[in-house]
This record gives structure tokens, C-alpha cells and sequence, in this order.
């Protein structure tokens, strides 16, 4: 049982390092639906692609997660 114990709190923060590891993720979410959801089936170079045909209309979070990638 103490180890069942000692076990959910590694399992809680190795889940939430998996979410801070995707911030650009997280920022271009709601843009990637918005304005890319035709071509999300169709790979991370077509979505990339869509954003930035897009850039005007993103969201300040997005344009800048591109900007820090050199994008």
C-alpha cells in the first residue's frame, strides 16, 4: 500500500512535465481549429504551413510561440 502511495505523486508530476513541455501546443490550439482544420490530418508541415498563412489572424500566444521557433 506505501508504495502504491509513493507512486501517484511521481505519475502526477510526470503527467503534468509532459503538459509544460508543449506550450506551442497549447498556444496554437484553438488557432488550429479555428483556422487550420482542413489540413490537420495531413501532418505538423501542413498545419505549419496553414498558420502561417494565417499569421495575421493568430492569436498573440501563437504568433509569438512561431516567432520564438523562427517561424
Amino acid at each position: 500500500m506505501t508504495r502504491f502511495l509513493f507512486i501517484i505523486p511521481l505519475l502526477l508530476c510526470a503527467s503534468a512535465a509532459t503538459a509544460q513541455q508543449q506550450p506551442g501546443h497549447d498556444a496554437c490550439a484553438r488557432d488550429v481549429t479555428r483556422f487550420c482544420r482542413a489540413v490537420m490530418n495531413n501532418g505538423d508541415g501542413a498545419v505549419l504551413a496553414c498558420l502561417k498563412e494565417n499569421r495575421a489572424r493568430l492569436s498573440k500566444g501563437c504568433d509569438k510561440v512561431l516567432k520564438e521557433h523562427g517561424q
